[in-house]
């Protein structure tokens, strides 16, 4: 390990790379016709949902949708991505 390389600033990744990123995403979010709006409703949804059995991160909350490699190789699928911080579990009663 080169140990000047710990004191060289950390560059951001190129704009290039990061617009080409954007666009990705947009482009997936317009083939499965879900609009921002949706995804947002989508979001609320599974926040009110998960909160009646835990406290979530509602700040850290991340919820995308993505392409991935369908099973039979045959191309890409659309799949949603939900990384949720979970702060504890709620006491549920089995009433």
């Amino acid at each position: 390990m080169d140990f000047l390389s710990f004191f060289k600033k950390k560059t951001a990744p190129p704009s290039g790379s990061v617009a080409k990123d954007r666009l990705k995403l947009v482009l997936v979010h317009d083939r499965v016709n879900c609009s921002s709006q949706v995804l947002e409703m989508l979001k609320n949804d599974i926040i009110k949902v998960i909160s009646n059995y835990m406290e979530i991160d509602e700040e850290e909350l991340d919820i995308q949708i993505t392409q991935t490699e369908s099973d039979d190789k045959s191309g890409t699928v659309p799949v949603l991505y939900a990384n949720i911080p979970i702060k504890s579990m709620r006491k549920v009663n089995n009433d």
